[in-house]
């Protein structure tokens, strides 16, 4: 079992998913954590859940896809709690799925800033916080298809790409600062984004993950347990797959 007794985590996207999962993982180990979406229903939830598991848990929510929400949420995790040890930047949404030259332009916007330009602002202030503490770790949720092309999803593979760009050039400028910053790149896994997809596109999904199946929301939640914990000390500006061997097809 990871300890991380005595450390203050956040969670962004934390009212399902691979948020939820990585929220009540690190509960489940500790942390006090602060979970937020948008959706008050689904954040509250997760706490409930947290709490019921003998965890500790406060909600916070937030439109991360605007930079002022970013903010609050940072002063008002250290304001509730005192510190910011660890941040996980999840939030995120599929998006429109079209040829680029089809694509809309409210579509391509909606997507990148969600998925792109929330863990700018989030990082942005989260560092601030970091570098007062002299110390932190931030975990940011990237895709398989940060590393690779994927037809009919332009918006979200140029997101999650940016992500990983993001999370490399970050770790250079602030490891001195004593602050690790990972991405973890998830294949396709078993949470609310694929609800919409009947069974032959599972299925056809399936098919392309070697292992013979999808992931699970827990799966990912412990590598980033891991490198949210002092036994990925030595580990920063790293991208890590949980694609049930995708990759390397």
């Amino acid at each position: 079992m990871t300890s991380l007794k005595g450390k203050v985590a956040l969670v962004t996207g934390g009212g399902s998913g691979l948020g939820r999962a990585t929220a009540q993982a690190l509960a489940t180990n500790g942390a006090k954590v602060i979970v937020s979406d948008i959706s008050r229903e689904h954040g509250t939830a997760t706490v409930s859940i947290i709490e019921k598991d003998g965890g500790t848990a406060y909600f916070i929510p937030a439109d991360v896809g605007k930079n002022e929400d970013c903010v609050a949420l940072i002063s008002g995790t250290v304001e509730k709690y005192g510190s910011l040890d660890i941040a996980v930047n999840n939030a995120g949404i599929g998006g429109e799925s079209n040829p680029v030259a089809d694509m809309s332009i409210d579509g391509w916007l909606q997507v990148i800033n969600i998925n792109l330009n929330s863990v700018f602002y989030c990082m942005k202030a989260e560092i601030q916080q970091m570098l007062k503490q002299g110390k932190g770790v931030i975990v940011n949720m990237a895709s398989i298809l940060g590393q690779v092309g994927f037809a009919n999803a332009a918006g979200y593979v140029a997101a999650k790409h940016g992500v990983v760009g993001l999370t490399k050039t970050a770790a250079l400028e602030y490891s001195s600062g004593g602050i690790r910053i990972n991405a973890v790149g998830p294949a396709f896994i078993n949470t609310p984004l694929l609800d919409s997809l009947n069974d032959e596109l599972k299925q056809a999904l399936i098919t392309q993950h070697p292992i013979g199946r999808l992931g699970e929301a827990n799966e990912v939640a412990e590598l980033v347990l891991w490198l949210s914990s002092d036994s990925a000390s030595f580990v920063t500006g790293g991208y890590y797959a949980v694609d049930g061997g995708f990759l390397s097809r």
